[in-house]
């Protein structure tokens, strides 16, 4: 097992998605994100079923980095209720692993 996360966002436009993968690398919270296409979301909130169009990121970081990354999520995004998911990754390109543990140093 690494230190690494693969954390999980979605926003409700590209420009919100940008703004804040940009927001991420300049404050050291990811090493990178990466900007999906759109997609479908179906979801059930406030006991309604409902359909939205959003951008999901990936966002590379480090438990470290995490708390700070979920603050500048929370921060910044448009949501009452942001999705936020981290994934532990368990195997990687030990060299790629590192250059994430390395921009993510404050």
């Amino acid at each position: 097992m690494t230190d690494a996360l693969l954390v999980f966002t979605n926003l409700p436009d590209e420009q919100s998605a940008t703004a804040l993968a940009q927001r991420l690398i300049e404050q050291r919270a990811a090493a990178c994100v990466n900007r999906l296409a759109p997609c479908t979301s179906i979801y059930r909130w406030e006991g309604k079923v409902e359909t939205a169009t959003e951008v999901p990121l990936l966002i590379k970081t480090t438990r470290a980095a995490y708390p700070r990354l979920e603050q500048l999520i929370r921060e910044v995004h448009p949501y009452e209720l942001p999705e936020i998911v981290a994934v532990s990754i368990d195997q990687g390109l030990p060299a790629y692993l590192d250059w994430v543990n390395q921009e993510t140093k404050e």
